[in-house]
């Protein structure tokens, strides 16, 4: 008797690597990689279906402009960290120079906080419109023409003004370098990044601690103006004013694929609820990191009748930051992230009580060096974090929305309520 096997259908053999074959999902906010429940074309969610494509072996070329491109990434943080380090040491010479108290002194701080809430707005539909490369010159020359403005030593109104335009360009430069460096999912280049944030906030105090004492005290943005146009330079003769994909392209790495949903990226980022998350975790701990290495001069100064070189206990505050940001990486790695910021912040709060409590000033600008160290890693970890849950297409508008409204937030409510508060001991 003659039998007739039935064809069984088999399905299609996938042969891509385990690792390749990814999907996620972001309900609603939540990006754990759960499926969504909401139907097709739901305004609350955004999929990511596209598998990661597998990246080619790099060409000479291609790594030689891959470490060009992260080199102007890094140079536009140190200049961010410059920034952040300058103010603190020149303050005292601020206000008695313009013969202001502290709470006017405070809106060079509030400017700022505008400055960088503006900047960090806009750049979510400008990176959109002009793409990574302009975006970059562009915050450059702002920084450019805040540190000539700040160098003519105007009346004190101007120099507030002048702080708010720098306020614009750091919040461009940050988000767009965070957001590359964050999309190419490298934490060891995340950590150099930050680290060299650390670098030059370690550096400024240095030096603007010397101008501080001279007559001639705003000539220190002079060298800020020059760092900045060095910045302009990089940015301009490196990237060429290519876009995103343009930068990854030339450089050998796959681009990012655009989300199903025809909302804006703004719309799309405020319904990410990983996002808001971030942006709270970023500005409270921004605003402890900032008002630390901001303030901690005049307190030294007041509180433990320090000298004017009390300016060098902020360079060591930084300085411990960066340390942090290079040498905790295998810490984070060995323990894990989650678990590594609860030993840091514990750590972190009873060096705070020791510089509250114990009126030594070796003692205080110790303290304050180690809780640089332990504060070091909290943002590369927040950054990496965004770079793993956050949609590719959406990294580095969210990230600027993170790091630049969440930071500047931080700096003008923390800064300016604490020092208004001022704590006898």
């Amino acid at each position: 008797m003659a039998m007739e096997l039935e064809a069984i259908p088999l399905p299609p053999l996938d042969l891509r690597p385990n690792h390749v074959s990814t999907k996620t999902s972001v309900d609603k906010g939540d990006s754990e990689g759960a499926p969504s429940a909401a139907p097709a074309g739901s305004s609350h969610t955004v999929n990511i279906s596209a598998p990661e494509p597998i990246v080619p072996e790099q060409t000479r070329k291609q790594v030689i402009l891959d470490h060009l491109q992260f080199i102007a990434a890094c140079w536009a943080i140190v200049l961010a960290g410059w920034n952040d380090g300058s103010t603190g040491p020149l303050l005292p010479r601020i206000q008695q120079v313009y013969d202001v108290s502290y709470t006017i002194v405070s809106l060079l701080f509030v400017c700022a906080c505008v400055g960088f809430v503006v900047g960090a707005l806009l750049n979510v539909p400008l990176s959109e419109r002009l793409g990574y490369g302009k975006l970059m010159a562009l915050g450059s020359a702002f920084q450019a023409i805040a540190y000539a403005i700040d160098a003519a030593a105007l009346p004190f109104p101007v120099l507030c003004i002048g702080y708010a335009i720098n306020g614009v360009g750091m919040a461009v430069l940050v988000a767009q370098s965070i957001g590359y460096v964050a999309f190419l999912k490298d934490k060891a280049r995340m950590g150099i990044l930050n680290a060299v944030y650390g670098l030059g906030a370690l550096v400024a105090p240095l030096v603007s601690t010397q101008f501080a004492q001279m007559n001639r005290w705003s000539f220190h943005y002079l060298v800020s103006l020059g760092l900045a146009v060095i910045c302009l330079v990089l940015q301009i003769v490196i990237l060429r004013f290519k876009t995103f994909d343009e930068c990854m392209t030339r450089i050998g790495r796959p681009i990012q694929q655009k989300g199903p949903s025809t909302d804006s990226n703004l719309k799309q980022i405020f319904r990410i609820r990983a996002v808001h998350v971030l942006s709270v975790f970023v500005l409270i701990y921004v605003g402890v990191e900032v008002t630390m290495g901001g303030w901690i001069v005049s307190y030294i100064i007041d509180e433990r009748n320090g000298g004017p070189s009390s300016g060098y206990i902020s360079s060591g505050f930084f300085g411990g930051l960066m340390i942090g940001r290079l040498l905790l990486l295998w810490v984070n790695e060995k323990v894990g992230e989650w678990l590594v910021i609860f030993i840091y912040s514990l750590l972190a709060i009873g060096l705070e009580l020791v510089v509250w409590l114990v009126p030594s000033l070796i003692g205080n600008a110790v303290a304050i060096s180690i809780v640089g160290v332990v504060l070091g890693p909290f943002f590369p970890i927040a950054m990496n974090q965004a770079a793993r849950i956050l949609p590719a297409w959406l990294l580095t508008p969210a990230i600027g929305w993170i790091s630049g409204l969440g930071r500047r937030a931080a700096l003008c409510f923390l800064s300016s309520r604490v020092r208004l508060r001022r704590v006898r001991v």
